[in-house]
């Protein structure tokens, strides 16, 4: 003869415990704890011998109520009669599961309800667009939270790294050695001594005072102008030569 044993499935210890107290009319504020924890401990004893594994969720209250039945069973001392009753610390746990399994109804209404609506239909052109605008690889088949959160972690960083971005701005300088030579050619013409300390209060630029010197150097190898060094000052002075200037084209 052959017998099959079916066990109901409860989806957490609790769900036990309610199931025991319900089945046998029992109140809740003064729970047999004995009988409980027998009827407990005999459910996980059948799930162990038909080889099914046991939570440890399971495991953590079977231990719980065996610590409440033990403290019932010891007998109390004069000074303690006022004592916290222990069942408390299940029944609070068993009263506050209530309520959840109370609101799990309306949950799952408001679940279906939402599930009835239509989605956006046009997520997938929304995260095209980020991609597009942030450069992103982005696989919209297999798209979970992960995937948002890594996606939207490049985009902070890009966006930190385009405003701290360091800018380089090249400024064209109004000068050359060939403009500075036919401006110093105009300067001597009247055949009167510059200093060339002269020239850097007329232009103080740095780029100017430079250009003003590699210009100065090139029409002495040029032979068109002559320096005097005045003695003990760090200055000198240039002078047309009194040769005919030959303006370049």
């Amino acid at each position: 003869m052959h017998f099959e044993i079916k066990l109901p499935l409860f989806e957490g210890p609790f769900d036990l415990l309610l199931f025991f107290i319900e089945r046998d009319e029992l109140n809740i504020y003064d729970i047999p704890i004995a009988r409980i924890t027998d009827d407990f401990l005999a459910y996980m004893h059948q799930l162990d011998a038909m080889n099914i594994e046991v939570a440890s969720e399971f495991i953590v209250v079977a231990a719980t109520l065996m610590k409440i039945k033990v403290k019932m069973l010891l007998p109390k001392p004069i000074t303690a009669q006022n004592a916290e009753d222990p069942r408390n610390e299940i029944v609070n746990a068993l009263l506050e599961y209530q309520k959840y399994q109370g609101v799990l109804e309306d949950w799952t209404a408001l679940e279906s309800l939402q599930l009835k609506k239509e989605p956006r239909g046009n997520i997938e052109a929304d995260l095209k667009e980020v991609a597009k605008k942030y450069a992103l690889e982005l696989d919209l088949n297999r798209v979970d939270l992960y995937q948002l959160l890594k996606v939207y972690e490049k985009a902070l960083d890009r966006y930190v790294e385009k405003n701290n971005k360091v800018v380089h701005t090249i400024i064209p300088y109004p000068y050359s050695v060939a403009g500075q030579k036919v401006y110093l050619r105009q300067r001597l013409a009247n055949s009167l001594p510059v200093s060339f300390a002269t020239l850097i209060l007329e232009n103080p630029h740095k780029i100017s005072v430079i250009f003003n010197f590699l210009a100065i150097l090139e029409l002495l190898q040029l032979a068109e102008i002559e320096i005097q060094l005045e003695a003990g000052f760090n200055n000198f002075y240039i002078q047309a030569k009194k040769i005919a200037i030959h303006e370049e084209v």
